[in-house]
């Protein structure tokens, strides 16, 4: 605060630095609120009903089919080479089953992702709905 009074005739006038605090804490007191009321806004979440899990371990699926493409993009059904047009086939054959097997897909890492994507659109047009992604564990 500054010391002294409005008369100015007086010649002692000297400058008084001094920082207003009025202004700063008005500021202060102005960012909190804006904080205190949008804080709680940042935290929402989305209510989802999670499953519950259990520990037991799953049992092995029987007989699976297992659809390789190496990194050339050569389809492999049960380990031996076949052409699209025989795996759309095959494919429409293990939809229309009374118990649909599963089919697991092992892609190279190499592959373009075009094969592995040609091959998830004729399982989709077939109708295949159990469908797996095998892949190795980092050591």
């Amino acid at each position: 605060m500054a010391f002294g009074g409005f008369d100015q005739t007086k010649g002692g006038g000297h400058t008084v630095a001094e920082i207003n605090m009025i202004p700063l804490i008005d500021v202060m007191l102005v960012l909190l609120v804006i904080f205190m009321i949008t804080a709680p806004l940042m935290t929402n979440a989305v209510k989802i009903d999670l499953p519950k899990a259990s520990s037991a371990p799953q049992q092995a699926v029987k007989d699976p089919i297992e659809l390789s493409i190496d990194n050339a993009g050569q389809l492999f059904w049960r380990k031996e080479p076949v052409k699209r047009a025989d795996l759309q086939r095959r494919l429409q054959e293990i939809a229309g089953a009374a118990e649909q097997p599963e089919l697991h897909i092992r892609a190279d890492q190499n592959v373009a992702y075009h094969f592995v994507a040609e091959t998830l659109a004729d399982a989709a047009k077939a109708g295949v709905s159990k469908l797996g992604f095998v892949s190795e564990p980092k050591t």
